[in-house]
């Protein structure tokens, strides 16, 4: 019975970890969220609670929430079930870090760029110069803290402990199914979903970005990319990000859905059609491919094997 629970290291197998990291994330989140909008509805009037919850700051709140707990949680998962200190969860200023952000940001920034290039050319999508105002100053500034807010607890939850301790017992293209699923159905419940692919070109951004992950063992890489791809997305090229449009509400670009919503994925915006397809697909093999990148050797060390931080010795419970 120990062999099913236990590996040669004497830890926990991956999937027992995972299952660790799973049911304690729910529970916490959910306790969380519930003590909040209860706290909500108890100090705050009506009209301010619907301002502040429902409203814009809403989102910034979500964000703190889902990272926290998160964060937390995978920094106990790795030092009680694997020995692993915080800077291995690859969110530490490790050397290149910044070097890693700002190159996501490009990364992203030029994938949504190019799939909006490709829907233009197949005519799902058209775009124009807005008239400059205020409204889009204040909208590239907001936008931009709330979408980088909103990337970093997507990849701490989906591109932080759960992938990397499976990475550590699984060949990373197995080890990506089980967070890049989830990481698409979370998205369904999202407004203008376009049915098939939504969950496609979702499932496809999530293998995008843990390829990202393997390739650098650093999480500022993936949310450069995430973070980048989002803001040009909703801010600068005027596109619902993931159905959503109150985050960028007077973007740089209006975004002008002029085809069938297969192409250029309707109200859902870009990331709802076959545009956003081929550009997943062609970023995902450049970053595959790119000798662009490379992982420091200590982050590496960590997700290479099922024992990467032996020094505290273990003995197989009988």
């Amino acid at each position: 019975m120990a062999d099913i629970f236990y590996n040669d290291a004497g830890r926990l197998r991956s999937v027992w970890r995972l299952a660790v990291f799973g049911a304690a994330y729910l529970a916490v989140t959910t306790a969380v969220f519930l003590l909040t909008d209860f706290a909500g509805r108890l100090l705050l009037p009506p009209d301010v609670f619907k301002r502040v919850f429902e409203g814009t700051p809403g989102f910034i709140i979500q964000s703190f929430l889902l990272y926290v707990p998160a964060a937390l949680i995978s920094w106990g998962c790795a030092v009680v079930l694997e020995d692993l200190p915080w800077r291995s969860l690859g969110w530490s200023r490790h050397r290149g870090w910044m070097r890693d952000a700002l190159l996501g940001t490009l990364g992203g920034s030029v994938a949504v760029c190019v799939a909006g290039l490709v829907g233009v050319a197949a005519g799902g999508y058209s775009f124009q110069v807005a008239e400059v105002t205020g409204g889009v100053a204040k909208t590239l500034v907001g936008s931009f803290v709330i979408f980088l807010l909103g990337a970093a607890a997507e990849e701490m939850l989906f591109r932080g402990y759960p992938f990397q301790t499976l990475m550590r017992s699984w060949p990373v293209w197995v080890a990506l199914i089980p967070v890049s699923v989830p990481f698409a159905l979370v998205h369904l419940a999202n407004p203008n979903v376009v049915p098939g692919f939504t969950f496609a070109n979702t499932v496809l951004a999530g293998v995008w970005l843990c390829v990202a992950y393997w390739r650098t063992r650093s999480l500022w890489f993936p949310l450069g990319l995430h973070f980048g791809w989002n803001w040009m997305q909703g801010a600068v090229l005027g596109s619902p990000v993931s159905g959503i449009k109150s985050i960028a509400p007077h973007p740089l670009l209006r975004f002008g859905d002029a085809g069938p919503a297969w192409v250029g994925g309707g109200d859902y915006g870009i990331e709802g059609g076959a545009a956003c397809t081929l550009a997943l697909v062609v970023a995902t093999l450049f970053t595959w491919r790119t000798g662009l990148l490379k992982a420091d050797p200590e982050l590496r060390q960590y997700t290479d094997g099922e024992n990467p931080n032996p020094q505290t010795p273990h003995v197989t419970p009988t």
